[in-house]
């Protein structure tokens, strides 16, 4: 009866502060332009099963890929393990989803095998980021907190999964010490039990108990870590693929509003139109700050996995320019977090007087872009930086004129002659004077 009490108010302090994290993340969105309309849902979610559940993308890497591959679905596996101790917490049972027989034998003797397999590979992700000083782990974005928090998540899953072993292990060596039916198939810790062998019964129960606690409370404030650290992806990460673009990369939108005013200028019936009553407020072209970004932009900032394959793969930062296509996304994140308490508090017209272009992204990284959207092919969650990178081009050009000169020439030749070249349209064909056609 303690048990469940003190779980129980475990799991409410848990299930607060998460709903608290919830409902302050979804005022965020709030702040941000809704225009992302998610239609095609066959589509996504087939999409959704190719890239985030099959992890097709992670595999382009072999070795680490699967390690990847197996830690996500071992994850999905345990998930069911996780649920019963919630369900047993809550009613003072004990492997109360043995009923499902079989089933239930499957699923716990994957988990059980899924937590060693992932204590391994965590291991070896610890290794990387601790001693091999992998390239694409670090960046100007990647500063020293950011490796710590990395370096947390890791260690607490693998906390998770020596506790998993340890409360397995000691279940099957009291129930053969106490003569108990074992409900359940444990291929790695039946391995593990006899090195138990002896313990008292009362013994292996008390560690079986402390293993137990100290898992499912390790789950709880996991829960409620991810959310603030760069692993939010662990919960972000499917429905971000889900979401994710769906036309081919390269494909750049249209402005509807400036689309709307060039088909008034070529329709020769608007001219005779009797203007409304109301005249639409012209919105700002681009994005400037953060309350300029579609939802769906701020969604990719919080569910980017900082891995860093984008950058590696992005030809602009391999040779030497100061484009990161990892920064320009954690970038949305950071200047949320800096302005949006602000915003909340005093309405949309806040300002601190700062921005997210120039203050945090720089017009050389976005003028450094090819918009070769090898990035975007490589995300393992479907993430579009090129089409951020364009909308902040569109402010710059569009709000301020202040591309790079050479553009700026395009545009003023295209403004006056009708065409990208300086020349006006009745010298355009000059060229072809002195050429002699034979008939």
């Amino acid at each position: 009866m303690i048990k469940q009490i003190v779980f129980i108010i475990a799991l409410l302090i848990t299930l607060g502060v998460f709903t608290y994290t919830f409902f302050r993340v979804l005022a965020y969105f709030k702040l941000t332009h809704q225009d992302y309309p998610v239609r095609n849902l066959g589509r996504r979610f087939k999409e959704m099963m190719r890239v985030a559940v099959g992890q097709t993308k992670i595999f382009r890497r072999p070795v680490i890929g699967l390690l990847h591959a197996l830690v996500f679905w071992g994850f999905l596996v345990i998930l069911i393990g996780s649920i019963e101790m919630v369900v047993d917490g809550i009613l003072g049972t004990e492997r109360i989803f043995r009923a499902l027989g079989v089933v239930y034998d499957v699923i716990i003797g994957a988990g059980d095998v899924f937590a060693l397999i992932i204590a391994i590979a965590v291991a070896v992700f610890l290794v990387r980021r601790l001693f091999l000083h992998v390239r694409r782990f670090a960046g100007i974005e990647m500063d020293h907190k950011k490796h710590v928090d990395a370096n947390i998540a890791l260690s607490l899953i693998l906390i998770l999964m020596i506790s998993l072993l340890g409360l397995n292990t000691f279940y099957v060596q009291h129930a053969l010490a106490a003569g108990h039916e074992i409900h359940g198939v444990f291929p790695v810790s039946q391995l593990l039990a006899p090195l138990f062998a002896s313990m008292p019964a009362d013994q292996l129960y008390l560690y079986h108990e402390i293993n137990w606690w100290v898992h499912i409370l390790v789950i709880f404030f996991f829960a409620n870590y991810l959310p603030y650290s760069k692993h939010f992806h662990v919960y972000l990460s499917v429905p971000n693929v889900f979401l994710s673009r769906l036309d081919p990369l390269g494909k750049l939108y249209t402005m509807e509003n400036v689309k709307k005013e060039v088909q008034m200028m070529m329709d020769p019936n608007a001219a005779f139109e009797e203007p409304s009553g109301e005249e639409e407020e012209v919105g700002r072209f681009g994005v400037k700050d953060v309350e300029d970004v579609s939802w769906k932009t701020y969604f990719d900032s919080l569910a980017c996995t900082q891995c860093g394959r984008c950058t590696s793969v992005c030809p602009a930062n391999i040779t030497g320019k100061k484009l990161s296509p990892r920064k320009i996304i954690m970038d949305v994140r950071e200047r949320m977090k800096e302005k949006g308490p602000g915003m909340l508090k005093e309405g949309s017209d806040y300002s601190d007087g700062k921005a997210l272009l120039r203050d945090h992204i720089t017009e050389e990284e976005l003028w450094a872009c090819t918009l070769c959207n090898a990035c975007a092919q490589e995300c393992p969650i479907n993430i579009n930086h090129p089409s951020l990178i364009v909308e902040m081009r569109r402010y710059l050009v569009m709000e301020e004129s202040s591309g790079p000169g050479d553009l700026n020439a395009i545009f003023t030749n295209i403004e006056n002659n009708g065409a990208p070249w300086q020349y006006s349209q009745e010298d355009r064909l000059q060229w072809a004077e002195e050429l002699y056609i034979n008939e």
